[in-house]
């Protein structure tokens, strides 16, 4: 017998998915984390799946996982101190960012804190050209004085990031290694080993988020190898990565900003893979764990993906899945501003206390507690019998911030909960505009641990006929794990007209990337099955400031078939933007190659009976719920029968989450026992 696991950590519980490979057997498990102990969550874990569901350790054949740690740690601001060195001159490249407010029509709108400041930020002499030659040496002297200056403001790690370092990144090798010999405790990143692409702002900032979740990152991954080996699990750790696909733990402690987006962009797989099964199409994907809630649209059965994906605060240009998130989960805290303004979040109470209802020392009420006030949590143990809820606790926390505002607890609760889902409808509506999508076309397909309890009221709110609840969406992200590809990315700038004579730089640059990847993949990964590779192109028209990525084929630059290249680009612009001019010259700004090894999906069997009956419920609890207490119905989800429906409103209670169901809903069970609720018309 041999098993395959999938593993995704959140700000409050990891949760895992087995897959047994003989016979496509799937079981699943949640535990708390331990942010104090990193790794003992893991060894509880599988400590629990070799207990009760006979998981040997030594049979695991392959170990994925996906964490949120990196994200988490740009949400709650709580990653390493860090310095920047730049270019004499540039010293202003992170506050000038690109002259754009994030919400420019908003009068209370503010430029995010920086997570360096001005006074760690230092510039140094030395001038690398944009077509790669020096024109000036590097200042070692303003340089040894920058990290004298970094030392004593007691820095964790320094950044270093030059004039075109993309084209040629002498400067910063060099700089790397001075530094490294006159503070060996600092760490040190470049921007031309993080990410080596045109725009310093870009480049910059992505370096930024590298360094800043690195230590945290690095110390959760080696706890993380040695909780396995512990164990006796042969499997290396695998993790997954914003991409969508997944790398070694060796590579990930030093390519961080590849994982930032590692949980959410493996639950926008796995979802991919169970809407597939349901039959479903387009999905507006929304998973709430702890800390945050992450949206992502999944259009015509393809999850999207993209560069500059907003992380926190920060834009992220790695390539990754498309997602968007906020500080929003169940776990956010609810407080009163000095107006008396009731706010949720971003700070979260992670797993340590946790909500106060978890009964674990939490003191300050989150939307969690919320919902148990509310009464609609709390009729089971939840997360596979981890936590016993305290409705208890959950009211005096909610009470004390009702006293503030001069509320009913059940009224603050409700308002709590109304506040989360306008910060999440908000963003939806940002995705929404960014691709041009009709939501009434969509069904919403809540996931994680708060996703099923907080779905069916963004549904309602904006106007989304269907809701898909997967069988078990706590775990998700996990199954997502499983069936990630080992893939990567690379990248190389050119800025090269799409004309005969830019054809040998062009088939150079497509031969270092083909190099680069492959010795990734085999080596680095160590893959030895077969190899995908896809090649694309950031393109422009000249005279504009930004691109697009255009799909090519290798055959193309093989045969020096330009004009196949120019119409691709002129066809994507037109779909883009209803518009192209197929006279005006074209430049290709990047070259971008993706290598891609396959990893197997599981077969996951339909019911093999279907009944056409009404669910009959386990008993009716009393819940507040649309500004009255109401009387409604409390399924199992384990006794729902394909087949079966009921109406809203209702709780369907199972052991990883609580769908909350409110009136106007019309649920149906399929063969795969996911949850579909429709909004009647008008409702």
């Amino acid at each position: 017998m041999s098993w395959r696991i999938g593993v995704d950590i959140g700000g409050t519980f990891i949760d895992f998915c087995a897959l047994e490979s003989g016979s496509g057997r799937v079981e699943t498990i949640k535990v708390l984390t331990t942010p104090d102990a990193p790794g003992r969550e893991l060894l509880a874990g599988l400590d629990l799946l070799n207990e009760r569901h006979a998981v040997a350790p030594e049979e695991i054949i392959s170990f994925v996982h996906g964490t949120t740690v990196g994200i988490n740690t740009i949400i709650q601001r709580k990653g390493s101190r860090l310095g920047l060195v730049t270019t004499a001159g540039f010293e202003d490249v992170i506050e000038l960012a690109r002259l754009r407010m994030p919400e420019m029509y908003s009068l209370f709108c503010t430029r995010p804190e920086q997570l360096i400041p001005r006074d760690r930020v230092f510039g140094v002499g030395g001038r690398v050209l944009s077509d790669g030659s020096v024109a000036e040496p590097l200042d070692r002297e303003a340089l040894e004085d920058a990290v004298s200056k970094l030392r004593a403001r007691g820095v964790d790690g320094v950044i270093v990031s030059f004039l075109h370092a993309y084209r040629n990144p002498v400067h910063e090798t060099e700089a790397r290694a001075l530094i490294a010999g006159l503070a060996p405790e600092l760490f040190v990143f470049t921007t031309s080993e993080v990410w080596p692409v045109i725009r310093e702002y870009e480049r910059t900032t992505t370096a930024i988020l590298n360094g800043y979740v690195h230590p945290r990152v690095c110390g959760y991954l080696e706890a993380l190898e040695e909780a396995l080996a512990s164990r006796g699990v042969p499997a290396g750790p695998m993790l997954t990565k914003s991409n969508g696909g997944v790398m070694n733990a060796a590579t990930g402690k030093r390519a961080c900003v590849n994982m930032l987006l590692s949980g959410t962009a493996s639950g926008v797989i796995g979802a991919a893979y169970l809407a597939e099964q349901a039959g479903a199409k387009n999905i507006l994907t929304l998973d709430i764990g702890g800390t945050s809630a992450d949206l992502a649209l999944i259009i015509e059965g393809q999850p999207q993906f993209g560069t500059g994906e907003v992380v926190g605060d920060f834009p992220l240009y790695v390539p990754s899945v498309s997602v968007t998130s906020i500080g929003a989960g169940g776990g956010s805290i609810a407080w009163a501003d000095a107006f008396g303004v009731l706010k949720v979040g971003p700070e979260s109470a992670g797993s340590t206390p946790g909500p106060a209802c978890y009964g674990r020392g939490g003191t300050r009420a989150t939307v969690t507690d919320a919902m148990a006030t509310c009464g609609l949590l709390g009729h089971t143990a939840l997360a596979y019998d981890q936590i016993g809820m305290r409705r208890d606790l959950a009211e005096k926390v909610v009470g004390e911030v009702a006293a503030l505002l001069g509320r009913s607890a059940e009224a603050t609760a409700e308002a709590i909960i109304a506040i989360a889902v306008s910060e999440m409808f908000v963003e939806v509506n940002k995705l929404v505009a960014r691709y041009g999508v009709d939501l009434r076309d969509f069904a919403l397909m809540p996931f994680g641990g708060a996703g099923p309890m907080l779905g069916c009221f963004l549904a309602r709110e904006l106007g989304i006929p269907r809701v898909l609840v997967p069988r078990r969406p706590g775990v998700v992200s996990a199954l997502g794990g499983l069936i990630a590809d080992v893939k990567g990315d690379f990248i190389q700038s050119l800025f090269a007209a799409a004309e005969p004579a830019s054809l040998p730089q062009l088939r150079a640059a497509l031969a270092r990337l083909k190099q680069d990847g492959l010795a990734w993949i085999r080596e680095d990964q160590r893959f030895a099955g077969p190899v995908v590779e896809s090649l694309s192109a950031d393109m422009r028209y000249h005279g504009q400031s930004f691109e697009i990525e255009v799909p090519l084929s290798e055959g193309w630059l093989a045969e020096g078939d330009l004009a196949a290249i120019r119409a691709a680009f002129h066809r994507q612009h037109l779909a883009i933007y209803d518009f192209n001019d197929e006279a005006a010259e074209v430049q290709i700004v990047n070259l971008r190659l993706v290598v891609t090894g396959a990893t197997p999906r599981p077969e996951l069997a339909p019911a093999s009976e279907a009944v056409d009956e009404a669910a009959i419920p386990a008993r009716s609890i009393t819940v507040w719920l649309d500004g009255a207490e109401r009387e409604v119905a409390l399924f199992h989800r384990e006794a729902l029968r394909c087949g079966q429906h009921f109406s809203g409103p209702a709780v369907v209670a199972q052991e990883d989450t609580t769908i909350c169901i409110p009136a106007g809903f019309e649920a149906e069970v399929d063969a795969f026992l996911n949850l579909h609720l429709i909004l009647r018309e008008g409702a």
